[in-house]
Order: C-alpha cells, then sequence, then structure tokens
C-alpha cells in the first residue's frame, strides 16, 4: 500500500517541482517597472537597456537608460558596457520582442540580464516619468503589487 501511495505522489512531487524552478526561472530572469524603479533609486547596480531603434527612443526613454538596438549588439558595440551591471532590457511593451531579443544577445556576450515586463507601456501606466521628445510626466509612486 505504501508503494502504491509513494507511485502517485511521485508526479504530484515533480509537477511542483517543475512548477517551482518555472515561477524561480521568471524572478531571476524578468522584473516588473516597481522592480526596476526600486532597484535604480536603491543603486542596486541596474541599468535599463532600450532595445529598440535609436529614433525610438529619441521620442520617448526610461530615465537613465541607454539606447542599443537588439539588432547591433556585439563585442565591439558593448565594449564600454559594465559587466558588473545587471541591464534590464526593455522596448515598446506588449507585441514587441526586442526586449526578448535583446536580452538573449546581451546574455551571449556574458552580461547579467533580466527583461523588463510590459516594456515602456507598463513602466508609464506604472505612473514612471519618461525622458525624450515624446516624454510622459509621471508620478512618483510606490509599488502598489
Amino acid at each position: 500500500m505504501a508503494d502504491s501511495l509513494f507511485v502517485h505522489m511521485k508526479p504530484k512531487i515533480l509537477t511542483m517541482n517543475k512548477q517551482t524552478e518555472y515561477f524561480q526561472n521568471k524572478i531571476d530572469f524578468e522584473m516588473d517597472p516597481c522592480d526596476l524603479f526600486n532597484a535604480m533609486e536603491n543603486g542596486e547596480g541596474y541599468i535599463p537597456l532600450d532595445t529598440r531603434k535609436s529614433a525610438a527612443y529619441e521620442k520617448e526613454h526610461i530615465p537613465g537608460s541607454i539606447s542599443l538596438n537588439h539588432r547591433d549588439m556585439n563585442e565591439k558595440t558593448t565594449s564600454h558596457f559594465d559587466k558588473t551591471k545587471t541591464y534590464a532590457c526593455y522596448c515598446k511593451g506588449a507585441g514587441c520582442n526586442a526586449s526578448t531579443r535583446g536580452a538573449l544577445n546581451m546574455s551571449k556576450l556574458g552580461f547579467k540580464v533580466k527583461e523588463l515586463l510590459g516594456g515602456l507601456e507598463s513602466w508609464k501606466s506604472d505612473g514612471y516619468s519618461t525622458e525624450g521628445t515624446n516624454s510622459f510626466e509621471g508620478v512618483k509612486m510606490k509599488c502598489l503589487c
């Protein structure tokens, strides 16, 4: 009887381990705007990295961010980047995968990266300001999650 109970429990344990691993990976590799804002405010070594084309960056970007299109990422274009920092890759938001491509490229180049969930759209919807020719005057908010 005990053996039959263990056989039924084993798939549940494996599923729970996979779930835990999956969600831990999400936390390890993604962050939301509140996480990024707080990390920047606390001097935790995060740099927002806008992975869109430079024209989009010039129109609007996260304050303190740097611009490098995901298509242009290579050893030469990132040679001046600090490998002790963590780069929070972002793009416009839903429907754009430039941040995913940028995070992959930066990771392949040996940088610590996270992907900003929801990109610039989520940054603004959470009430944070942007800079650029089409800047958004946000309100300094505290994380509500």
